[in-house]
């Protein structure tokens, strides 16, 4: 009897039901390795992975790639129902050299039996058969996205997503496709909220008289008007919808929906590689601004106007002069080194410290209170800043502890110790109820503002709150990580551990690329605290490895 590990892949769950496609993937494998005296002893498969992901990146791949170099894996060869759906583009020949180095014997239907690694034959089809693959993926993405062109464009159809804001959903009658009409799906468009509609139009009408962004989120917050998310509270629990933002009053102004015309493709997916310096982690999904004409609009209009398409041209042309009138911005000679650039946040508001460069030094800042209306009295100061001198010396130097060889194993073994310790039920359940209680209190203190309470009273209670509510989102996170996955074995955690060791002399040395890619893969995070004016740092070296001086 040969033992086999079984491997397959579903897409999507909501256009595939997943256990019906690992059935008839394994019906196909057993098929193939039943007549040679095979069975399957481990399966792994993965649901709503895209193919495009490399295996590492895979939860199920990965771990069978991690099984694969253990030596006590329990099987000796892998079975994959169709390599279509398993291998995209060169994934094979990144992939297959892993399994010959380990012994692990690949089984595939199109071979029928084991891919032989010295024939060209076999590498060839594997390698066709990841081409079309490819192929597949990218007549389907071109079918869809020429498909929705053509119906915002001749129909005006609603294709989906939230409704801008002045707007709601309304019924536009049964489904086209009588398959979906059949499941009960309908189409919608959208018809002016009674409530939001005339506020868009305000906007407008004060842009068009002379006031900025600013000037009329500070109007609106002051009447009482809610925002966006402060209006659509269900949608936008992650806001506090206390205030007017710059970025919101701006938006509304760039919407040519408002002109009764559909427009889709404003934006578009692109693909990015994940890491310029490892071609093989393959690609992320990144969405990028389209200009203005490639936008596709509706022939005709599709919902009522709430303004007219002279007034929408004519803030247009006005942005443009505004953008075309500010001072110009001179880009830098040289690229400025951030070291901890994504690793810091702000222990306010739970956002990401953008990098910001002044008197030749590096910065980190929060600009969450200047990009909304001073009246709401948001409980965060205008602009947080935290200069990166200040930290990096007592940064470096409890690295330079933790990773000392005297200190290996005490290090080692508070890895562990956090990873053994897995969060019970009640903890986890504690810190989601403090979290939905923190949510109902803010809620409720944005319906106070809106009855008339003194803001200042209000904002009071409001900064309790989100601190409470920062602690319990800190804990949950912190539950969250004493379970990850990728903690395998108490090897594993010294090898990440002592291989750090031995690259802590890059603290010292000048290329900021070099002591970046060092905090990186040490897993180094912090939270900065500026009533305190302190930083909150962790570090896990077996969060993720990356390339670090040539070594891995």
């Amino acid at each position: 009897m040969i033992p086999f590990a079984f491997y397959g892949r579903v897409s999507t769950e909501d256009q595939q039901d997943p256990e019906s496609s690992k059935q008839w993937q394994l019906h196909r494998s057993l098929g193939l390795i039943e007549p040679a005296g095979g069975e399957v002893v481990a399966e792994f498969f993965d649901i709503g992975q895209s193919r495009s992901l490399p295996w590492k990146r895979r939860p199920e791949s990965a771990r069978l790639l991690a099984a694969i170099a253990r030596p006590d894996r329990g099987f000796s060869a892998v079975v994959i129902g169709e390599p279509q759906r398993a291998f995209y583009g060169n994934q094979f020949g990144l992939t297959f050299p892993v399994f010959t180095h380990y012994g692990v014997q690949l089984w595939v239907p199109e071979v029928g039996g084991a891919i032989d690694p010295g024939s060209e034959a076999h590498d060839l089809v594997m390698m066709l058969f990841g081409g079309m693959s490819k192929g597949e993926r990218m007549r389907i993405k071109t079918r869809v996205r020429t498909a929705m062109s053509a119906q915002a464009a001749t129909q005006g159809r609603f294709l989906g997503g939230r409704p801008p804001y002045g707007y709601r959903l309304a019924d536009a009658g049964p489904h086209p496709n009588p398959e979906k009409a059949g499941d009960g799906k309908r189409l919608h468009q959208l018809e002016p909220d009674p409530e939001t509609a005339p506020v868009v139009q305000r906007i407008f009408d004060e842009y068009l008289a002379g006031r900025g962004y600013l000037a009329i989120a500070e109007r609106l917050t002051a009447d009482g008007i809610a925002s966006p998310s402060g209006a659509d509270r269900a949608r936008n629990r992650h806001r506090h919808g206390l205030a007017w933002g710059k970025s919101a009053v701006r938006a509304i102004l760039c919407n040519p929906r408002y002109t009764g015309y559909q427009v889709w493709a404003k934006q578009r997916r692109e693909e990015v590689l994940l890491d310029v310096e490892d071609v093989s982690a393959g690609h992320q999904t990144v969405m990028r601004w389209n200009g203005e004409e490639e936008w596709v609009w509706s022939t005709d209009p599709s919902h009522e106007a709430l303004i007219s398409m002279e007034t929408f041209r004519e803030v247009q042309s006005r942005m443009v002069v505004a953008r075309r009138g500010s001072k110009p911005r001179r880009g830098s000679k040289t690229e400025r080194p951030y070291l901890l650039r994504g690793r810091l946040t702000c222990g306010l508001c739970r956002r990401k410290l953008q990098g910001s460069w002044h008197h030749g030094e590096a910065y980190y800042r929060c600009q969450y209170g200047a990009e909304y209306a001073k009246s709401a009295q948001l409980p965060h100061p205008k602009v947080v800043y935290l200069r990166e001198r200040d930290l990096l010396p007592d940064l470096d130097d409890w690295l330079g502890q933790l990773f000392d060889p005297e200190n290996v194993d005490a290090t080692c073994e508070a890895i562990l110790g956090a990873a053994a310790e897995p969060a019970s039920p009640a903890e986890r359940a504690a810190a989601n109820d403090l979290l939905r209680e923190c949510d109902r209190k803010l809620d409720r203190y944005r319906e106070l503002l809106e009855a008339g309470t003194d803001p200042a009273v209000v904002a009071g209670w409001i900064k309790d709150v989100q601190a409470e509510r920062s602690r319990a989102q800190a804990t949950l996170e912190a539950l969250d990580g004493a379970q990850r996955a990728d903690v395998n074995t108490a090897a594993d955690v010294r090898d990440a551990v002592e291989h750090l060791g031995g690259l802590i002399g890059l603290l010292q040395v000048s290329d900021a690329k070099l002591r970046s890619r060092f905090y990186e893969e040490a897993g180094v995070l912090g939270t900065y605290l500026p009533d305190c004016r302190s930083v909150d740092i962790e570090a896990d070296p077996c969060v993720r490895k990356v390339r670090v001086g040539g070594g891995t």
